[in-house]
């Protein structure tokens, strides 16, 4: 079963959604809103995929943080709690595929890919 994580409302998480629908692919949808970020998940997606790339430092709740908290953010630590905290920063959408891989963002391509 494929895993998307990521907030209804986020715009590339919508997109993503559309085209597993359109491609009728099965999916769960994990909202980070009303589940949480997933702690046991959250190492092996930093290690995986790279905490720094993980870490959505181009998007609005990374703008909106203040420079202090912004600051702290020195290692896969002190980023993990940042996000188990704020998970709007996190990179959206994850995806858990069936096979195992991992994918961050969408873009048509990279999810032909995992098909």
């Amino acid at each position: 079963m494929i895993t998307l994580y990521g907030i209804p409302n986020c715009d590339t998480v919508k997109r993503a959604r559309a085209w597993l629908d359109e491609h009728g692919l099965a999916y769960q949808f994990h909202d980070y809103k009303k589940q949480g970020v997933p702690a046991g998940k959250l190492p092996g997606w930093m290690s995986a995929l790279g905490w720094d790339k993980v870490l959505n430092r181009a998007g609005t709740t990374w703008r909106k943080l203040d420079d202090a908290t912004k600051a702290a953010v020195i290692d896969a630590a002190s980023a993990a709690a940042l996000m188990v905290a704020q998970p709007s920063v996190i990179k959206r959408p994850i995806v858990e595929w069936a096979d195992g891989r991992l994918s961050l963002g969408f873009s048509p391509e990279l999810f032909e890919s995992h098909r």
